[in-house]
């Protein structure tokens, strides 16, 4: 297992930052990590690439335990910080060539071109890492944690702060990434979690609150609610959309649309076009809101 994480205990002075955190990353994973702000992410993160220790628990990354030998996990371990450290005095190139020199790779000319080439930098070798978009500084960041050619990939909020184009741009390098690769990545971004995790863990205040495939988080949710949206060709008061089987609570939206809730364990729209039918009246359209990933996560970390 390229990284077992077991009782994994954290403090902050008096704060908790983890509490008795265990969990697995199988090969060829991508993990989404989620959780609120200060919810321990950064810190599981940085204990696991042996920047900070843990209080207590064990740590272990390709069977080799992070508190005994913390220099060769690093060596086997690519990471992107949420703030992303560059020396922006530097160039591009040479700024990769410095990283491949620290790990003292063996034909760092070849790895560093190819690294350039992979993450589209090629336009942008040759500038000063200042003069860079965020978003190809983001490239640059995530070049440095690839230049070792790592077995595992950590990445803390890779897209925070870009826009739409940039992110589908990263977020395409990150899945490239994660064939080959054991991928961690921390995000506040739920659709890019969908786009590409195969596996989900959700922390609250320490503690891992859900750990399972997407579709099966889903399905956990206590949410019975159902909740509709339709548009009729009439008017209509609250009243009588209230005669509409199983409907608990409507609300006007603009105009003929509104938006119905229900509890009732068989689906509503039927109620609704049955409804439309007593009353000659059309159902422009119709549409039930489904629970997703991010609706959970509010649901599991408020």
């Amino acid at each position: 297992m390229p990284v077992e994480v077991r009782n994994v205990v954290k403090r902050y002075g008096s704060q908790l930052a983890l509490d008795d955190v265990s969990f697995d990353i199988g090969s060829g994973q991508v993990l989404g990590f989620l959780g609120p702000n200060g919810a321990g992410k950064t810190t599981m993160m940085r204990i696991i690439t042996g920047i900070i220790p843990a209080d207590s628990g064990r740590v272990m990354v390709n069977g080799v335990d992070v508190m005994e030998d913390s220099l060769r996990v690093r060596q086997r371990i690519g990471y992107l910080p949420e703030n992303n450290p560059l020396y922006t005095d530097m160039y591009v190139r040479e700024y990769l060539h410095f990283v491949a020199g620290m790990y003292k790779l063996a034909d760092r000319k070849k790895r560093v071109g190819r690294l350039i080439e992979m993450t589209g930098l090629d336009k942008e070798q040759h500038k000063k890492i200042a003069s860079l978009s965020k978003g190809y500084r983001q490239r640059v960041g995530l070049a440095q944690a690839l230049i070792n050619d790592p077995d595992v990939l950590i990445l803390d909020e890779p897209t925070g702060g870009l826009d739409p184009n940039q992110i589908v741009e990263i977020r395409s390098l990150i899945a490239s990434a994660g064939k080959k690769k054991t991928v961690m990545l921390s995000t506040h971004i739920m659709q890019e979690v969908e786009a590409i995790c195969d596996r989900i863990i959700i922390i609250r205040e320490g503690r891992i609150v859900a750990n399972d495939t997407r579709e099966n988080i889903i399905r956990m949710s206590s949410l019975k609610k159902q909740i509709v949206s339709v548009e009729f060709d009439n008017d209509l008061d609250p009243e009588t959309l209230m005669e509409i089987p199983g409907a608990e609570k409507v609300r006007n939206v603009k105009g003929r649309s509104w938006v119905i809730e229900s509890s009732s364990d068989k689906d509503i729209r039927a109620g609704v076009f049955g409804f439309a039918v007593q009353k000659n009246i059309t159902v422009l359209s119709l549409q039930k809101e489904e629970k997703n990933l991010e609706s959970i996560f509010q649901e599991l970390t408020r």
